[in-house]
């Protein structure tokens, strides 16, 4: 046994609001006739009654009708709403015709009257129903597109739209929803691309986890085997192994840092920092190793430039990531320059380098994660390929933006703006 499912109260709500407007308007609709026959066209009082009680009739059976349909739910049982739409212009139009027909043959004692009457009923049933068919063709239409639609959705072609005509609740739903198909379409985007990330992971690991692994197994087994009886190859075997576990560390981290942006973003300690204390810190940490390589390591700052608006952690490790790339991919000889001034009502900070520079089909790529570029993916110079990925989100959850000038042979310019100070409120 089926039962009707229960109205919510918000949905009550509105079916109570319905009906009362509807009883407003039916019990004004009849007050007002009632004066206009009583002293405007001065019935006698026996046919005025007679008036009154007929139309009143119809008033207590329209509201009974219309509450019952409201109450019992039978409107939203009907499978159509062209049907419904059109059966509630019958059902009215019914009513006004049995109204007038009963009164008219009471109060007109001339037949010929009577039967001009009933004619004029009939071409204004007409007239009515035919305005009722068209308007509930109009708004039936729009709803089946916006159907369609829907079910295109449904079956996973994100692509279906709905056209937007008209300035009504309709067009405004049609609005709606082709905004929530495009929010869709970008999600579904968006987790393509999160599986292809995740696929690229998978192969990415399988080779730079790897390779160091078994580089470390091996060495680690030679010596336990006492394959290699040579002190200085003993030595050169455990600097490789530090370097490869140095290396899956750095790489440990940056998957780290990266999941945790993937998984509720960077919470920013944002406060005034001097961006000439923090250019200085990253210039003594790469010290040793510019001169190692006889690079030439150097910075600057704008004067009057100093205090950006940043979280210190976060903006140190950006610093290192970018210079450590630069440092990377300079060859001995080189320099590597780290600068800040003041542009376009911001602070630019820049990493020079005069290296080889990066090719330019490579260059709109070097930010994505597990970037494949030459350059970026070779591991014998010691980088993950995430560091400008993290860099990216660092200063992208900073509202800011981070970019890239090269050429091949020209060297590679990493730059990023900060906020001033602090920002106006």
């Amino acid at each position: 046994m089926s039962h009707k499912p229960e109205p919510s109260s918000q949905q009550g709500h509105h079916i109570s609001r319905a009906f009362l407007r509807f009883s407003i308007g039916i019990l004004f609709a009849l007050e007002a006739s009632l004066a206009l026959v009583y002293y405007v066209l001065k019935i006698p009082e026996s046919k005025f009654a007679f008036i009154a009680i007929v139309m009143g009739v119809s008033v207590v059976f329209s509201l009974a009708l219309v509450y019952a349909a409201f109450e019992r739910g039978w409107i939203s049982q009907i499978p159509r709403l062209d049907w419904t739409m059109f059966g509630g212009y019958s059902f009215s139009m019914i009513i006004v015709v049995t109204v007038i027909a009963i009164i008219t043959s009471r109060v007109f004692t001339n037949t010929l009257d009577a039967w001009l009457t009933a004619m004029l009923l009939f071409f204004g049933s007409g007239i009515f129903l035919s305005f009722g068919y068209a308007l509930t063709h109009s708004i039936t239409s729009r709803l089946k597109l916006l159907h369609t639609a829907s079910r295109g959705i449904a079956g996973g072609n994100l692509q279906e739209r709905v056209p937007v005509s008209g300035q009504d609740e309709i067009a405004e739903l049609s609005a709606t929803f082709n905004a929530m198909a495009a929010q869709l379409q970008d999600l579904d985007a968006h987790q393509k691309e999160l599986r292809r990330v995740r696929n690229d992971l998978f192969a990415w690991a399988g080779h730079d986890l790897r390779t160091p692994l078994t580089s470390i197994r091996a060495m680690l087994e030679a010596l336990s085997d006492q394959v290699v009886d040579d002190p200085i190859t003993r030595q050169r075997y455990l600097q490789i192994a530090r370097k490869e576990i140095d290396y899956l560390s750095r790489l440990i981290d940056d998957l780290f840092d990266l999941a945790r942006m993937d998984a509720d973003g960077l919470k920013l300690d944002l406060q005034p920092v001097s961006l000439g204390d923090l250019i200085s810190d990253t210039l003594g940490w790469f010290h040793t190793l510019a001169v190692q390589n006889r690079i030439d390591l150097s910075g600057s700052v704008q004067t009057g430039v100093d205090l950006v608006y940043a979280d210190a952690q976060l903006l140190n490790r950006v610093l290192s990531n970018l210079t450590s790339n630069a440092l990377r991919f300079t060859p001995p000889g080189g320099r590597v320059v780290i600068s800040a001034e003041r542009a376009a009502g911001k602070i630019l900070v820049m990493v020079r380098d005069n290296g080889e520079g990066i090719r330019a089909e490579d260059l709109p790529f070097i930010f994505e994660r597990f970037y494949r570029g030459e350059k970026s993916r070779n591991r014998s110079t010691g980088g993950s390929g995430l560091g400008l990925a993290i860099s990216r989100g660092i200063i992208e959850a900073h509202h800011e933006r981070i970019f890239a000038n090269s050429a091949p042979g020209e060297g590679t310019t990493i730059s990023f703006t900060l906020q001033e100070n602090s920002p106006k409120r």
